[in-house]
């Protein structure tokens, strides 16, 4: 991420944190929302108005600056086997989670899904006993573990399997609407470490991808599920295959 996105999404952050939204913010500085919009995607952003922005969220331009330079300092860059259980004990628990990884509202669960107050309150109250978020004043909700966390353990792999990978079995391929895309490739075992590395760039860059669109978009949102993976392919069938259509044009 280049050094002005990074300042701009740890603004952001900041912002999130300290309860201003879009409109919120477009209401106190007497502007239109979708110039606030605008602001928060880094556009038409003066540095007195960057200035001001830090203001309200609390910090500093050179706060800021501090945080660009090292993103995910002090957070926590791995789960223990404990934390990880605990969350692949409880669905609602662990999406909960995600999603303040993610940095969405946890006021969005409780919107989307009719999550009551206090179901909310005791999983919140659940993920700050096992240290993976920290509570703010005026309901807001931080992380202490690094976004970009890759997820090594059994427990939250298992839950992956059990709750996550029937959607996409039971994805219909064919339809128009499906967001997808595949392609067969030779590699060696370097070729294939280079691969890990490249999908797991591509899920830090669909990230930062839904970071602006939460700060910018007007159409309404879904929860998406997003899936990148590789295998080594099982070509046993395409060699009965061939085989069989060698015998079938003997045959002719």
């Amino acid at each position: 991420m280049k050094r002005s996105e990074a300042l701009l999404s740890a603004l952001r952050q900041h912002l999130r944190a300290s309860g201003w939204t879009a409109r919120r913010l477009a209401t106190q500085l007497d502007v239109g929302e979708a110039t606030a919009k605008r602001w928060l995607a880094g556009k038409g952003l003066t540095l007195d108005r960057l200035d001001q922005l830090a203001e309200l969220a609390q910090t500093s331009l050179a706060e800021l600056a501090r945080q660009a330079e090292r993103p995910g300092a002090g957070l926590a860059q791995e789960l223990t086997l404990a934390q990880e259980r605990a969350l692949s004990e409880d669905g609602f628990l662990s999406f909960l989670f995600m999603v303040i990884l993610g940095g969405y509202d946890v006021a969005d669960v409780a919107r989307d899904f009719d999550v009551p107050p206090r179901q909310m309150e005791a999983a919140l109250l659940r993920l700050e006993r096992l240290a993976l978020i920290d509570r703010l004043p005026m309901g807001r909700v931080r992380p202490l573990v690094d976004r970009a966390i890759i997820w090594r353990k059994t427990p939250m792999r298992a839950q992956f399997e059990a709750r996550m990978k029937p959607q996409f079995l039971e994805m219909d391929f064919a339809a128009q609407e499906a967001v997808y895309a595949s392609d067969i490739l030779k590699l060696s075992a370097q070729g294939a470490a280079r691969l890990a590395e490249l999908i797991e760039k591509h899920r830090r860059d669909v990230q930062a991808l839904a970071e602006q669109d939460r700060a910018t978009a007007h159409l309404p949102q879904s929860w998406y599920g997003m899936l990148c993976a590789a295998r080594p392919l099982d070509m046993t069938g395409l060699q009965q295959e061939a085989l069989e259509g060698e015998k079938h044009g003997s045959a002719h």
